[in-house]
């Protein structure tokens, strides 16, 4: 299963105070690479709940990204947290700490500043973490478990997640097919369009429906587009071979019900004249 989860760390985030720019970049990027998004959560900087959600991410067994947490302040929990939930102990990374101490040095400030003290807590990882480079400012994040931690800085974040594919999961790009049909639904409720729903995914095993109801919306020009369903059917791997003959039925059925179709990505083009002769 070549999915991915993503856990977003931040009580900035979760107040409001920042803005979330992770969820969409880590979309674009998996699926840019032929992988996919498949949950993402948004924790606070609380220790006892890190604890707990980071247990159950490691024992989902899926690759996860996570963001946020690990720098030196107190508010920062996440290194911690992640060796709690795996009950390992916090350990210097001496690697992590030589790349720090260059940072240091860089900055014209001795050894034994507090400030460089504080700095090494940065180095402080679960025992038997691996580093994951950081191209910004040259202090890593960490690995364990296939789970791999980034500041919440998307400058530093984003870079390092895309290191982390192209080193880890290359032999996974692009290795699964995936399809998918929509159309506009106008003049139908839901509760018309679930039989078709049913219907398709219980004959065509492999194909998944869904109905995202909309309420409409007023275009520049003044043009009111009237609430409407955005129908769609979906498939990955071998059951993409019957998207097109699912799709054939689903439109007919849709039609049958007196439902007006219109394109999704076409200025609602009317949908219909296209139908092939296929039985319902």
């Amino acid at each position: 299963m070549n999915a991915f989860n993503l856990i977003i760390i931040g009580d900035e985030i979760l107040h409001g105070s920042r803005q979330d720019k992770h969820f969409a970049f880590f979309k674009s990027l998996l699926e840019s690479r032929g992988l996919k998004l498949n949950q993402v959560q948004y924790l606070p900087d609380e220790p006892d709940l890190l604890v707990k959600q980071l247990r159950r991410s490691f024992s989902d067994g899926l690759p996860t990204f996570v963001t946020g947490g690990i720098g030196s302040t107190p508010d920062d929990h996440t290194r911690q947290a992640a060796a709690a939930a795996l009950d390992l102990p916090v350990v210097r990374h001496p690697e992590a700490a030589k790349f720090i101490e260059a940072v240091t040095l860089k900055r014209g400030e001795p050894l034994d500043a507090p400030e460089h003290a504080q700095r090494l807590k940065m180095a402080d990882f679960p025992a038997g973490a691996k580093l994951v480079p950081n191209p910004f400012n040259n202090i890593a994040g960490f690995s364990i478990r296939e789970h791999y931690f980034f500041p919440g800085f998307p400058v530093m974040a984003h870079p390092m997640a895309e290191w982390v594919l192209d080193t880890y999961y290359a032999n996974r790009f692009n290795q699964t097919e995936r399809g998918s049909r929509s159309v506009y639904v106008f003049g139908q409720p839901e509760s018309r369009v679930a039989p078709i729903m049913e219907y398709v995914e219980h004959t065509y095993p492999g194909v998944r429906s869904y109905s995202l109801p909309s309420v409409g919306w007023q275009n520049a020009d003044g043009t009111a587009v009237k609430p409407h369903i955005e129908f769609g059917i979906k498939a990955e791997g071998g059951a993409c071979r019957d998207l097109d003959k699912a799709w054939d039925e689903v439109l007919r059925r849709l039609k049958d019900v007196g439902a007006e179709l219109k394109d999704v990505g076409a200025g609602l083009k009317d949908v219909g004249a296209e139908l092939k002769d296929t039985p319902a």
